[in-house]
């Protein structure tokens, strides 16, 4: 079994973040482990309060790990503040970490912006370059590149300018454009559409986070990053499909919709 590694924030709902990571891991039968960057209280109508780890116990979280286990991929969430960003990077690269998927948390599916600017630079100066791939959704592509993108093509401009600033491969999110749900992969040279079917539904909670660590575990199932992408699309596009009716708000994707599906719960 392949041993994943997520860096993340906590989500108390269990919709996104660390949670949704380590569930999505699990599922596609990987071994889930984690490095919490911050606590949060939120529930589906939103974040109430942040409170970030103390930067020693970020860097103890990830060195202990690997003096002990082999880790087949990382992927890294929610990352706030500079001195949580360059503590990251600094693990990782003394730790030579490998399959590293980036999901650049900077801009919330309302158009929140989560980030300060000097963070921003920071995450991209310093964790894009480890990364083998990059999954912005198209806000925080917009605010990365400073364009606005309303187009396949905008998108597609937007995923070369980003794999300047150091990402080996990107991956642009469209789920933001109206019609289907395609998003574009660029390895520096080609551009693959990843194709989804839009669903109908408002439970879309922790969609970037589940997709992201998808790639992670496909990849370093010894999938290519084409086929990990493609996997992962089919992934998310059944975890939305059965979402899950939670609270008053946005509910969470259905992580365990195939197992849930097989043991007859789906049907209940």
């Amino acid at each position: 079994m392949k041993n994943l590694l997520t860096i993340a924030g906590s989500d108390s709902c269990g919709g996104a973040g660390i949670q949704a990571d380590i569930k999505t891991f699990s599922a596609l039968g990987t071994y889930g482990m984690s490095v919490i960057t911050a606590v949060t209280a939120q529930n589906t109508t939103g974040v109430l309060a942040v409170s970030e780890m103390d930067i020693d116990i970020i860097k103890k979280q990830i060195d202990c790990l690997y003096d002990d286990i082999e880790i087949h991929g990382v992927k890294i969430g929610m990352v706030s503040s500079i001195e949580i960003i360059e503590a990251i990077a600094e693990s990782l690269k003394r730790n030579h970490a490998k399959n590293i998927i980036l999901d650049p948390v900077m801009v919330s599916k309302s158009g929140c912006h989560l980030l300060r600017q000097e963070s921003i630079d920071a995450l991209i100066k310093l964790l894009f370059p480890l990364a083998l791939v990059v999954t912005p959704n198209l806000f925080e592509a917009e605010v990365i590149t400073g364009d606005k993108i309303e187009t396949i093509e905008q998108m597609e401009n937007a995923a070369v300018k980003i794999h300047k600033l150091g990402a080996q491969n990107v991956i642009v999110k469209g789920g933001h454009l109206s019609g289907d749900a395609v998003d574009i992969l660029y390895d520096g040279v080609t551009f693959t559409p990843i194709k989804g079917t839009r669903i109908s539904t408002k439970n879309t909670h922790g969609t970037g986070c589940t997709f992201s660590s998808a790639i992670a575990a496909f990849i370093a199932k010894g999938n290519s990053i084409q086929d990990a992408a493609l996997k992962a699309k089919k992934y998310i596009n059944g975890a939305i499909e059965s979402s899950i009716e939670l609270g008053h708000g946005v509910g969470p994707t259905n992580h365990f919709y195939d197992l849930y599906k097989k043991a007859g719960i789906l049907n209940e």
